[in-house]
């Protein structure tokens, strides 16, 4: 629980600068121990990565036990700082996020995400005051465990189809700015990719911003200017595996041919990458 604490103690630090903190996401043991080897002081889980891989759809759908021993193991296998995506906190009760977090600690995480996403295609964001008390509900369980976990508060606001951008910008701030009150150290909205959205939001929070990068976003440099505390990319690494596996399963297929295992990993080097 020491050794717990004091990486949760230094992660919390990271989102305070200098340099915006840029937190890969990743899916297995073998994608973890890549993003350690490349140097990044952290690692996040992504949890569309993790239920592709083990065969199923995003979105909470993932039965409780699979993510949570996939995050164990990602967890144990490096010596960074990791924090969790946890969708709702797999329940849809405060004492569901609660039993959540309490597992995540004991494994040794040192955050989490929160996120809003009922997951309910009539009422697509949970009600407010329900996503507060898990996020509180989350605070408390550490307490109670002599332990810390630095919370990510995401709003899916911006995931949402259609959308107006002047009810979007506020209802996400709105939300937001209630998570950062009800304890969260950081605070997320994906799919937001306009920057001059992001700049004015990072002013408006009043405190870390994390935004989603890929295809279309500002670049880690322009969005560091703009303010924004930390980068994560989400599923996009795990899905950019698939695209190349679908690449080289057509060129297999059609030309016999191999060359889009060029650039792989050498074998010699997964094994001492997993070997420790």
């Amino acid at each position: 629980m020491e050794s717990q604490t004091n990486q949760a103690i230094q992660f919390r630090q990271l989102h305070r600068g200098p340099a915006v903190l840029i937190l890969p996401n990743a899916w297995d043991v073998a994608s973890a121990r890549i993003f350690e080897e490349a140097g990044f002081p952290a690692i996040a889980t992504t949890s569309a990565g993790i239920a592709f891989s083990l065969g199923h759809p995003d979105g909470q759908r993932i039965p409780r036990e699979e993510m949570m021993a996939r995050i164990g193991r990602i967890a144990r296998a490096v010596h960074v700082p990791v924090s969790a995506d946890v969708e709702s906190g797999y329940g849809s009760t405060p004492e569901d996020a609660a039993k959540t977090t309490r597992e995540l600690i004991e494994m040794g995480v040192v955050g989490m995400n929160l996120e809003d996403a009922s997951g309910r295609p009539d009422q697509p964001l949970a009600d407010l005051q329900l996503a507060i008390e898990k996020i509180r509900a989350a605070r408390e369980a550490a307490m109670q465990l002599g332990a810390q976990i630095v919370v990510n508060g995401r709003t899916d606001v911006y995931l949402l189809p259609g959308g107006n951008p002047d009810a979007d910008y506020s209802e996400a701030l709105r939300r937001l700015v209630a998570f950062r009150e009800a304890g969260a150290d950081c605070v997320f909205a994906p799919g937001l990719k306009d920057a001059e959205t992001i700049g004015r939001l990072v002013k408006a929070v009043a405190c870390p911003l994390n935004v989603l990068a890929g295809p279309g976003s500002p670049s880690i440099p322009e969005l560091a200017a703009l303010g924004v505390a930390r980068v994560s990319v989400g599923s996009g690494p795990m899905r950019a595996t698939l695209g190349l596996l679908r690449r080289l399963a057509e060129e297999l297929k059609s030309s016999g041919t191999y060359s889009a295992t060029e650039g792989a990993v050498p074998y010699a080097e997964v094994n001492r990458l997993l070997g420790g």
